[in-house]
């Protein structure tokens, strides 16, 4: 695929974080979330692709845009055909309570390249480059952790773990602090979870814990373009999400989903705006005169380049996103 789409992708990132950013701190995650959406949609339609969205705001009835199965892009006969996987917001909670770290994030993969997750929980353990390769979903929390330790040349008591801060984790904690690291507990965003595995500055080693299935396929997507790892393992909570394992092909429930079996291939393509301030991306800037400052960054899995990309909107400009 072109390169010059991984551009393409931050504008609809960028989309997306100027939509909703206005709403940070006012207590309403839902008109925050709809803005986001509203926003990423409007600039896909300008992007010369033929587009499937297999990760999504939720079902065709649920949700009434970028829903699972919808087509985006222009749509030419020459486009190229690709899987999307959105979150247009990855951290609503965040946003409206005025927390850090919330993003707009995409992803983007050749036909047939991202699994269809469907939207359950997901167990997963995610790290940067220097530890890829060593680590085992299958494994003990004290095994995968000495093996981290040990790839980073750290002793086991300086690696940081991330986890979401859920009662669902209290065992997982547990087992951590037994093992002596440390822990950094996030309240929302499970892809910004995994992103900072990938970047020292960050402070964080390794992601484990269960979450959003979804947000597993975009992270493992994001890892797979910096060269971190991923793995996951889906979490079936009743019948019916049993069934739609089966569906997925995914007969052995316990199997574990590498990160070239949740995105194949050297064609990924992954970009993400800051919403809210963070540790990897700044959020949006309001200043005078109805302008706007974004940070993004964008990166592809064919060549590992990561760019960081500093943007000054002039929102009288663009009437979507002015006052």
């Amino acid at each position: 695929m072109d390169r010059d789409l991984a551009l393409n992708l931050v504008r609809v990132t960028e989309a997306a974080a100027l939509g909703c950013a206005r709403y940070m701190g006012r207590g309403d995650k839902i008109i925050a979330d709809q803005a986001a959406v509203d926003g990423m949609r409007s600039m896909f339609d300008t992007i010369d692709i033929d587009g499937v969205v297999v990760i999504g705001e939720g079902e065709m009835d649920e949700a009434p845009m970028l829903y699972i199965g919808e087509q985006i892009g222009k749509a030419d006969e020459d486009c190229p055909k690709v899987d999307i996987a959105v979150d247009p917001l990855d951290g609503t909670t965040a946003v409206a309570k005025g927390l850090p770290n919330a993003i707009a994030v995409v992803a983007m993969a050749p036909r047939g390249c991202l699994l269809h997750a469907p939207d359950m929980y997901m167990e997963k353990i995610a790290v940067g480059p220097k530890a890829a390769g060593v680590i085992d979903l299958d494994a003990s929390v004290e095994d995968n952790l000495k093996a981290v330790a040990k790839a980073l040349n750290k002793d086991i008591s300086d690696i940081t773990v991330t986890i979401l801060d859920r009662e669902r984790h209290e065992d997982l904690i547990n087992k951590v602090r037994e093992a002596g690291a440390r822990i950094k507990l996030f309240g929302d965003g499970d892809v910004a979870a995994a992103i900072a595995t990938c970047f020292e500055h960050s402070g964080v080693d390794i992601l484990m814990g269960i979450g959003g299935a979804p947000e597993g396929v975009i992270g493992a997507a994001a890892l797979k373009c910096m060269g971190g790892e991923f793995q996951g393992r889906l979490v079936p909570m009743n019948d019916e999400e049993r069934e739609r394992c089966k569906k997925m092909g995914i007969g052995d429930i316990n199997k574990v989903l590498t990160m070239e079996e949740l995105a194949k291939g050297d064609q990924i393509f992954f970009a993400a705006t800051g919403i809210s301030d963070g540790e990897l991306l700044k959020g949006v800037v309001y200043y005078e005169n109805n302008t706007a400052k974004t940070h993004s960054m964008v990166t592809r899995a064919k060549t590992g380049t990561i760019r960081f990309i500093e943007a000054i909107h002039k929102l009288d400009k663009k009437p979507k996103y002015a006052k």
